[in-house]
């Protein structure tokens, strides 16, 4: 069978500060059958999502097409003038970005962004394509498919604006879709239902697609074939199944070594007779307070954990559950409403402006993105000086010295001191970032989601050195991630968060057992294994469902679960909240029923 995509000896060229062209993607060369789908995974500056783009003959702003040949079907794309692209690009190729929310206007109903390609290229008229467009909903598995189109773009979750949005792709019937890491900013369970909705859309419809992404669980779920890149050059290319099981390049194992994250722990630490953090009864949110001094938008209610001295507690749950809010909290960053904060037995004032120095200097917290926790306009030798200078009074020579201990302590060269945040790779951004924080000596570090927006190779490396760092500096930390897996690899403890309550508390061994919350249950099934076939095999566990409202923290009663639970009791489980209770496995679930109910159909 000829291939749909046929691409030869592709370069791309990208213009730099000085008007010197360097070259980007060197020689790449793959093609793709139809009905079939090529996976491009590789690490950030790979070229993965520019090669993908090239398909529609676009570049980003800067950048060339300067070689090569681009063929869907008989069509020789790098030859078409703007109209040629105007009539190929939303009706023979489509497009799904990473993010659906940043792709969508905010002032226009959903059903008239999702139908208007079609308008465009007159594949339908308008009550057609809206037709269709409902047909599409229901096949893509998105809830009150007739009238889910005249919402607005904010009035939907994030995981069905991801499935809208390729209904939107699928509305002109393309023959190519490319697939921009659709599911990158998606919680487990989420990222489930919309990548068996993609591959459903795909087989039904004859599909043949480029999938972006550096998450290799996903290609083996969602691939036929796929092509390995780094630095803009193919390292291996072929059947998706035979690279998993059989890698040749030494560049594939080292992905796939990352992908699945070996156990990091630190050799057991001795009981404490004393927590060094204790979190007891605490409310935390925004807005204006009522009557009994709860904020408005109440995100976090009753909220205890403990961490001992050189401890690490994992903190799991979906997006919204609170796991943010509870770091800001703890950091004096959100002032809590209700309860206490203590370190070392003591209280902690709620704000950050009431905390004495020492007190700021002990709790320090590592943000997600580090590209806007660093200011711009300073150099790294700034960044990680100021708190040095702030705590302990560093100054000149002293200050340099202890800036290059830094450096070298988090593994960075010391040519990043004169250099800017924005002249720095996302992992050395991080690794400043962890320096910075580090630059303080603090008891316990705030890990919020550090290495979520980084490639899975970088990620290892900035797991492995916080990992070496608590070791060697004893601190504590706690670790907020929807990443089951590198929670399990560098945490002693976890806690489940959903919906601004802890549904369950266990030591990070018990991570495998029978016995959980439903909620847990189902976060732990939703990991993608990295083998193929698992998408289809796997069923989700009947205890719980991956969709259903979440009701509002104010009231206070009732299980926030109860919506999504298989095994809910009405009139009680709505009714009342259950309390954390210790199971026979020593960890503590909050759930009305029994042990063996939780663990029935395991």
């Amino acid at each position: 069978m000829e291939p749909l995509i046929d691409i030869r000896n592709l370069r791309v060229a990208a213009s730099t500060g000085s008007g010197a062209e360097i070259e980007i993607v060197k020689g790449v060369s793959f093609a793709v059958k139809r009905g079939e789908v090529m996976g491009l995974i590789g690490e950030s500056g790979s070229g993965k999502t520019t090669i993908a783009l090239s398909v529609m003959g676009y570049t980003r702003f800067g950048c060339r097409i300067s070689g090569g040949s681009i063929r869907i079907g008989e069509t020789e794309v790098t030859g078409l003038d703007a109209k040629g692209l105007a009539a190929l690009r939303g009706r023979r190729v489509a497009y799904i970005a990473q993010s659906a929310a940043a792709s969508f206007n905010p002032s226009r109903t959903i059903m008239a962004q999702v139908i208007e390609s079609a308008l465009i290229h007159g594949t339908a008229s308008n009550a057609e394509a809206t037709a269709k467009a409902i047909e599409l909903f229901r096949a893509l598995a998105i809830p009150n498919p007739e009238t889910i189109g005249m919402r607005y773009p904010h009035q939907v979750s994030g995981g069905q604006l991801q499935r809208l949005m390729a209904a939107m792709a699928l509305i002109t019937d393309p023959e190519v879709v490319i697939f921009d890491e659709p599911t990158t900013a998606l919680d487990v369970t989420t990222q489930i239902e919309v990548l068996k909705s993609f591959k459903s859309a795909i087989r039904d419809r004859n599909t043949t697609g480029i999938y972006v992404t550096h998450d290799l669980a996903v290609i083996a779920q969602i691939a036929d074939n796929m092509t390995v890149l780094r630095h803009g050059e193919v390292r291996e290319t072929g059947e998706a199944g035979q690279i998993i099981a059989t890698p040749k390049n030494d560049y594939t194992r080292s992905l796939l070594a990352a992908a699945e994250p070996a156990l990091r722990l630190v050799t057991e630490q001795p009981p404490a007779a004393a927590p060094l953090l204790e979190v007891t009864g605490v409310a935390a949110g925004y807005g204006e307070h009522d009557a009994e001094g709860l904020p408005t938008m109440l995100i976090l209610r009753d909220i205890d954990l403990a961490i001992a001295p050189g401890r690490a507690l994992g903190v799991i749950g979906e997006s919204g559950c609170g796991k943010s809010t509870l770091a800001r909290v703890i950091a004096g960053l959100t002032p809590l409403a209700r309860g206490a904060v203590k370190l070392n037995g003591e209280t902690l004032p709620p704000a950050l402006a009431q905390r004495s120095k020492n007190q700021l200097r002990r709790v320090q917290i590592v943000f997600q993105m580090a590209d806007t926790a660093l200011n711009p306009r300073v150099s790294v030798e700034e960044i990680i000086g100021r708190p040095l200078t702030f705590y302990f009074g560093l100054t000149g020579e002293a200050r340099r010295k202890r800036v290059r201990e830094l450096l070298d302590l988090t593994h960075l060269p010391l040519s990043v001191m004169p250099r800017r945040p924005g002249d720095l790779s996302g992992g050395q951004k991080q690794r400043i970032n962890l320096a910075r924080a580090l630059a303080a000596k603090p008891d316990l570090l705030l890990c919020d989601e550090v290495t979520s927006a980084l490639d899975t190779v970088v990620a290892a490396a900035i797991l492995d050195l916080i990992v070496e760092l608590r070791k060697e500096l004893g601190f504590s930390y706690m670790f907020i991630s929807h990443d089951l897996k590198t929670v399990r690899a560098i945490c002693d403890d976890v806690m489940v968060l959903y919906a601004g309550r802890v549904v369950e508390t266990m030591p990070a061994s018990r991570i495998d057992a029978k016995l959980h919350h439903p909620y847990a249950r189902l976060l732990f099934a939703s990991v993608p294994k990295l083998q193929r076939g698992w998408l289809e095999e796997t069923a989700m566990p009947a205890v719980a469902s991956a969709v259903g409202e979440v009701p509002s923290l104010q009231s206070g009663s009732g299980c926030q679960f109860f919506s999504r639970c298989g095994v809910k009791m009405p009139g009680l489980c709505d009714k009342h909240a259950p309390p954390l209770r210790l199971s026979s496995i020593e960890t503590r679930l909050a759930c009305h029923h029994d042990e063996a109910t939780l663990t029935a159909g395991h």
